[in-house]
């Protein structure tokens, strides 16, 4: 027992020694605090007697091992106490020192007669201990803001240029411990910390003739890189990662599809000799598949849920590693944390070093993560991100401000990005970028087998799940009469009851499994739901006819729950609009379902006709790199655009009218005059085509009926009075104003009208008052979000 209490008693010197001068007070409100914890420690200390003092401890139930354990837990709640204790470090007064130090000798004369009378003795003087640090403490803060007072350094600038300095120093005082990040950049609740922070990190008090103003070092941007086409996977399967069903289903098809993108590299690379292209540094992380957003599509991979999201983002993945770009991936806050470097705590402090990348691609799950992180950094860097987004978002629903006065507010959007960092799934919202995704495609033995292969009398249902077949009966059962029907709905036990029995159910495939299937049928029928997904692409890249029903009145936000609180007013006019309008018959057949005689005739004439496998190139690899890389090494919504027309500047128009435009012969459509002045642009202004709308016509609607595609990165050059001139509307006044219709006529009240908010340039929306001014392009064969001189 004496050799136990001598070795205990070493090791509470050595614990007590480690905090040096400041150790009296640690100890002091460490005990304090400990002493409640060993109390609770039950079987090592004995029930409080009576007479006893509330720190008397039994020294028999104290055995060696146990003892040494408590006091080791000392040692470590003193250390988490100790790391708390900055304030004490900042103590100006000499003096309050020597008094501190003085503390401490007091306690080393105390002898270590046994390890029980030494607690005894400290706790006997702990409390007289913590008063008299309290009064330092006090004395020297007080003496602090004596001294800062007079020399005036912490009094409130009052600067006009900054009128939100004394509100927010109001706020710090209030609220500063309400984030760590505050402590982090050297906020401890004096004035002088606040106005700090306030001028040196945000920006909202002006800067402090009293610090020390050295100039911050300009940070050189990293050298520019090429980028080189690279054909090996095996990086890129390392940071995807494991440990989910969903990241296991994405490195699956990343592996299969391998050589198919290291062959479209190659005949990329070809296509663009001698092009230097620019290695960008890309973080990737995708927000749908964290934890923290709940993360529903992970469990249901192998149950028949929804697989078109895993399809695009490992497509992303895989067409940005070939590319030969600086990738990180996340899948995790914590991985984003990391990787984006910003302080510790709840986002209310900015990231005062650069970003870290030059690119961050994520979808509305992971924008909601960043602002959570980033804070007030999210408005500085957010022209660095791209959004995936499925279904598209318009600006009038982007744009916060004016989505919230005039009824678009809804539960995405409003993050008042460019339109075009949206990234879509389809070619369906010219106001965003078209992502896409690919589909596999067959070398040239594959598409003979599968002409010489297919069964003509066999059907496919676009169905992995039971309740897709409630309600299909009647048109299954006309469909029965003349072919095969297969299904692949997903089941655990038994059946499900929703398949009729003519059915053939395979259960849930495999994908090269699902392949082979849709190898040998003849038709693909969809049920109207899932919309949009990568499924009918498949089918007719191998071989299929795609049957689908027609919507009337078109399926909305304003008619249908699944597309309700979407950031979009598009109306969807079939199961699958892409397939409807960019491939169309014979590959693709949309009907009214509704209509018995219709359906049944469509059938017939399906098992007649034969149809050769067909892929558009857009969602090829190839297709798919050529097209990303052209948005990286293109677009750019970070650098502000030059004002058109300029400012200050006696512009003379040379096309007609005078105007900067041409009227195409035999045709109510202007381009851009090839003498007028060149502005830089992408894509370029030879790819500018301007069109009237009609009345209640959109953008959108007005381009494609000229056989074009609406293009508003180029509505900035078409916003002046003289396009409206030139299409001969007569304007008895111009006016400018925030309305996503703009520019655009009223015949009515003979008013042209200009967009005031760059923000709000919309290809979508149409009004019965507007005839509206559309900028439209051409674009390449089988590429449509390329124009023909984009490359």
């Amino acid at each position: 027992m004496i050799a136990a209490s001598s070795e205990l008693s070493i090791m509470l010197r050595r614990c007590l020694l480690t905090f040096k001068p400041f150790r009296i007070f640690v100890v002091g409100i460490g005990f304090f605090s400990l002493c409640f914890l060993m109390t609770s420690l039950g079987g090592q200390f004995s029930a409080k007697r009576p007479g006893d003092s509330p720190f008397t401890m039994r020294a028999e139930v104290l055995g060696g091992q146990e003892s040494r354990g408590v006091l080791r837990k000392i040692c470590d709640m003193l250390e988490v106490i100790m790391k708390r204790m900055d304030v004490l470090s900042k103590l100006g007064n000499t003096t309050d020192t020597h008094r501190l130090d003085e503390l401490s000798s007091a306690l080393d004369r105390i002898q270590p007669i046994g390890l029980v009378e030494r607690i005894q003795a400290i706790a006997q003087n702990m409390s007289d201990m913590a008063v008299r640090v309290e009064q330092i403490l006090q004395r020297s803060m007080a003496y602090n803001r004596v001294r800062d007072g007079a020399f005036g350094q912490c009094e409130i600038p009052k600067d006009p240029r900054y009128p939100d300095c004394p509100s927010k120093m109001d706020w710090m005082r209030a609220r500063w411990t309400s984030d760590p990040c505050y402590a982090f950049y050297g906020v401890d609740g004096s004035d002088c910390s606040f106005l700090i922070y306030l001028s040196e990190v945000e920006w909202f008090c002006p800067p402090l003739a009293w610090r020390n103003q050295t100039t911050t070092p300009t940070l050189k941007p990293p050298p520019k890189r090429q980028a080189v086409f690279q054909s090996d996977i095996g990086a890129l399967m390392e940071q995807v990662g494991t440990g989910k069903e969903s990241l296991s289903f994405m490195k699956r098809r990343i592996r299969r599809l391998a050589a198919q993108w290291a062959s479209a590299a190659r005949r990329l690379d070809d296509k663009l000799r001698n092009h230097w292209r620019e290695q960008k540094r890309i973080l990737v992380h995708v927000g749908f598949l964290t934890e923290e957003s709940g993360d529903v599509f992970s469990p249901k991979v192998l149950k028949g849920g929804p697989l078109g999201e895993m399809v695009q983002w490992a497509d992303i993945l895989t067409a940005l590693h070939v590319l030969g770009h600086n990738l990180k991936i996340s899948f995790s806050l914590k991985e984003l944390h990391g990787f984006l470097g910003v302080p510790p705590g709840r986002g209310s402090c900015p990231l005062t070093g650069p970003l870290p990348f030059d690119l961050i691609y994520t979808d509305y799950h992971g924008l909601q993560q960043m602002k959570q992180l980033m804070g007030l950094s999210l408005r500085k860097h957010k022209c660095h991100i791209r959004v995936i987004d499925t279904f598209g978002t318009e600006p009038a629903y982007n744009h916060e401000e004016y989505a919230t006065l005039h009824g678009y507010r809804t539960n995405w959007g409003y993050w008042n990005l460019h339109g075009q960092q949206y990234m879509t799934m389809f070619p369906h919202t010219p106001d965003n970028s078209f992502m896409g995704f690919v589909a596999e495609e067959l070398n040239e033995t594959e598409r003979l087998n599968i002409q010489k292969n297919k069964v003509k009398n066999m059907a496919v249902v676009y169905g992995k799940e039971a309740n897709m077949w409630k309600g299909k009966e009647k048109f299954l059962a006309i469909l029965h009469r003349h072919m095969e029907i297969h299904g692949t709905v997903y089941y655990e036990a038994q059946r499900p009851p929703e398949v009729p029995a003519f059915v053939k159910n395979h259960g849930l495939l495999p994908q090269q499994e699902l392949q082979q299937l849709l190898r040998k049928a003849k038709l693909f029928i969809g049920f109207g739901f899932p919309y949009e997904g990568p499924a009918p692409l498949e089918a007719i890249a191998n071989g299929c006819i795609f049957l689908q029903p027609k919507f009337n009145p078109p399926h909305s936000s304003l008619n249908h729950e699944f597309f309700r609180g979407k950031p979009t007013s598009r109306e969807v006019s079939s199961q699958h609009p892409y397939a409807e309008q960019y491939i169309g018959r014979p590959h693709v057949i949309t009907i009214d379902f509704n209509n018995s005689e219709e359906f049944d005739a469509t059938i017939r004439e399906i098992m007649r006709i034969n149809v050769e496998p067909f892929l558009p190139y857009e969602y090829t690899c190839e297709g798919m790199l050529e097209r990303l890389h052209a948005y990286i090494q293109n677009q750019d919504f970070c650098s502000p655009e030059a004002p058109f027309p300029p400012i200050n500047s006696s512009q003379t128009w040379l096309g007609s009218a005078p105007s900067p435009f041409n009227l195409l012969p035999n045709s109510r459509i202007l381009t851009w005059a090839s003498n007028a002045s060149s502005f830089s642009s992408w894509p370029p202004l030879t790819a500018l085509r301007v069109v009237a709308s009609l009345e209640s016509e959109s953008c959108v609607k007005a381009c494609q009926t000229a056989g074009l595609i609406c293009e508003p990165a180029l509505y900035r050059f078409i916003n002046i009075r003289e396009t409206f001139s030139a299409l001969d509307f007569q304007c008895e006044g111009v006016e400018s104003e925030k309305n996503h219709l703009f520019p655009a006529f009223s015949a009515e009240h003979a008013e042209c009208s200009l967009q005031q908010d760059p923000l709000l340039f919309s290809c979508a929306g149409s009004s019965a008052k507007y005839r509206r001014l559309c900028p439209c392009r051409d674009f390449r064969n089988g590429q449509v979000a390329l124009c023909k001189d984009c490359l």
